[in-house]
């Protein structure tokens, strides 16, 4: 340090980064006459979800726990807050909790001719000793899609931070009867019962098929093509990003690893990302690990046809098998519905959803989803209610907890189903639309009830989320709804309304659950247990000068009993521990710098004055001040009510 010259710097040390302070590069990276802009609207930043400091991030790619340590991938451009033109790398944050998380450097860039134009969305495999490695979609010198592995420099290491291409790559080149673009995303690899690994990876085949091919080795370097394939469809398109699990028995929550004891017996889930609807459905049914084939239970080839993962704005979600705590975790994409001029102002764009955890449910009919329990762990100051009555147009206030960093769990009673709309068929094909017609504003019999979300106090803006129970020859059908054409009064941003179909008999139950996780521009509702799930992303102008608040709403013509409410404010998760702002002279030049130091895992860091001239040099002032996370409150505790809402009104 012999050449360094001591500034009058002031320096902040952001060692625990909020997520909701803006962090942008303080060079050329926002356009000037976005900058106001950006400033505004950096309250759309989550708290909680995950989210690297900055530029762009789209799929998550080899989730893993391994050796005490819970690892996250994501393809990630490092450069700007778009996806460019695909030439992404694999970003890597550690966790010890899958809620705060610290980032490391890039696990992967595109540096070699098998993904010199980018490396693509891959999965993480652990082989026979326990050491992982990754099968990644590498785009080549010719801008073909290929199949590589990597392996971590130095296994023993708990952070994994160096990876290492082998140039034998690709292990898998692209075959002659599939679209030179269209071969990609192999998923975990698993081990059958004669000794051999297997890897699904998705084709778009030349004759216009949708695949997912099936690939076997006994060294994870030669691969050989299977030939029926696991998935194939003249119908859906190109289906990618596919994932196939086994699952334990109806009701048990415990998670199942990929191991040959599973046998045929198993249950097993097939899971495909549809390019065409950018949405992912999944089906329940057999594996066949003898001929490497898959059968649906009780549906057809057209995965469009299946199950939803969620009904919202996600994409590409990838599992996992969580050893620390038996369970299967699955993580998606949500990607912003804003225009990319204002995200590249901000900086970032992306997140991913509250880690679910994800089981088979007790009819063994579908599989269930529930935020993982660690997020309890950010929960605040709680509201409670009990027995509360909402009358036909009632509209009560939560007021006491945040409400843009919130859970609210919340189970309606419905006393009496007669007033129930009757349903024409074709309706029950379409709930998104049928969510647009019957919004929240519109008076029904059971329902519209629910919860309105990053609202404005005049309500000019919320985001509703809401139940509404039908009837179709004799059998009552429960709406789930997120309905976002209120959540802003910007023109420019999509607000879709969003809906699936909650399978529950509620003319049994007569109650129904909502939970759901609000944070920023994330909304986030699991109804019914997690039966149906719909995450949905909001873009609210108040934000940027004013608190959101919560609101419960009854616009039925029948009266529903709250019969338990919680709700909670959420403090911001630790999402990155990296990042050095400083500012010369009094703002004249400032340098942002991310460090990654290994100390940081298992001990508190420190700071130090220090001047290595020749000369002495005074310390005329200094000021130094530990930083909160940054948090939203609101005052007081409890309900407040409002009179009876005519149909009408803005809700």
């Amino acid at each position: 340090m012999a050449g360094l010259r001591l500034a009058a710097y002031a320096v902040l040390l952001c060692l625990l980064l909020s997520p909701t302070a803006a962090l942008r590069w303080l060079a050329d990276r926002v356009p000037e006459s976005n900058a106001a802009a950006a400033a505004g609207r950096d309250s759309y930043r989550t708290s909680y979800h995950f989210q690297p400091a900055e530029n762009w991030q789209n799929d998550p790619n080899g989730p893993m726990y391994y050796k005490g340590v819970y690892h996250f991938f994501y393809q990630h451009n490092p450069y700007r807050a778009t996806w460019g033109n695909g030439n992404l790398s694999w970003g890597h944050s550690v966790s010890v909790d899958l809620i705060n998380w610290s980032a490391l450097e890039n696990a992967m860039d595109p540096d070699s001719s098998f993904d010199i134009n980018g490396c693509w969305s891959g999965s993480a495999t652990f082989l026979a000793d326990g050491t992982p490695v990754f099968l990644y979609t590498g785009i080549d010198t010719n801008n073909n899609q290929v199949q590589n592995v990597a392996f971590p420099k130095n296994a023993s290491d708990p952070l994994l931070r160096e990876w290492v291409k082998p140039s034998y790559n690709p292990v898998i080149a692209l075959p002659d009867d599939v679209v030179h673009d269209n071969f990609r995303d192999p998923s975990t690899a698993w081990l059958g019962r004669d000794g051999l690994w297997r890897v699904a990876v998705s084709a778009g085949l030349k004759d216009g098929t949708g695949s997912t091919l099936v690939y076997r080795s006994k060294d994870f370097r030669q691969w050989e093509r299977n030939a029926e394939p696991l998935y194939s469809s003249d119908n859906s398109g190109m289906v990618e990003c596919p994932d196939l699990f086994p699952v334990a028995g109806p009701g048990d929550q415990n998670g199942l690893d990929y191991t040959p004891s599973n046998g045929a017996e198993a249950s097993y889930v097939l899971k495909q990302s549809v390019m065409v609807t950018l949405s992912d459905y999944y089906v329940l049914g057999r594996y066949d690990d003898a001929a490497d084939t898959f059968s649906p239970v009780e549906a057809d080839n057209d995965c469009r046809t299946w199950h939803r993962f969620d009904y919202g704005h996600v994409y590409a979600s990838k599992s996992f098998y969580d050893a620390g705590k038996n369970r299967r975790v699955l993580w998606s994409w949500a990607n912003e519905s804003d225009p990319e001029p204002d995200y590249i102002a901000r900086g970032w764009a992306g997140v991913q959803t509250v880690p679910r955890k994800i089981w088979l449910s007790d009819d063994g009919k579908q599989l269930l989803q529930w935020p993982i329990e660690e997020i309890e762990t950010l929960r605040k100051t709680r509201v409670g209610l009990l027995g509360a009555e909402m009358n036909a147009g009632g509209m009560n206030e939560i007021i006491g907890v945040a409400g843009m960093q919130a859970d609210v769990e919340v189970v309606f009673e419905i006393p009496s189903l007669e007033g129930a709309e009757n349903v024409d068929p074709n309706q029950l094909l379409d709930p998104q639309r049928l969510c647009g017609e019957k919004g929240a504003s519109v008076l029904g019999g059971v329902g519209p009830f629910g919860l309105l979300v990053l609202a404005s106090g005049d309500l000019q803006e919320h985001t509703s989320v809401f139940f509404r129970v039908f009837k179709h020859e004799g059998k009552y059908k429960v709406l789930m709804c997120t309905d976002l054409r209120r959540s802003t009064t910007r023109a420019d941003v999509y607000k879709p309304p969003y809906g699936g179909f909650v399978d529950i008999d509620i003319e049994k139950e007569r109650s129904i659950s909502l939970r759901t996780l609000v944070d920023h521009s994330v909304v986030e509702s699991y109804g019914g247990g997690g039966r149906t799930v719909i995450t949905a992303r909001a873009y609210p102008e108040h934000v940027a000068t004013a608190n959101s608040r919560l609101f419960m709403f009854n616009n039925g013509t029948g009266a529903v009993k709250v019969s338990k409410l919680d709700a909670w404010d959420l403090a911001p998760a630790k999402v990155d521990h990296s990042v050095v702002e400083s500012y010369g002279g009094g703002g004249r030049t400032v340098i942002t710098a991310r460090v990654y130091p290994e100390h940081a895992q298992t001990s508190n860091s420190r700071l130090f004055m220090f001047n290595n001239g020749t000369g002495a040099v005074k310390v005329s002032k200094l000021d130094a001040w530990e930083l909160a996370p940054a948090k939203v409150n609101v005052p007081g505790d409890g309900l407040i009510t409002h009179g009876s809402m005519r149909p009408g009104e803005a809700y």
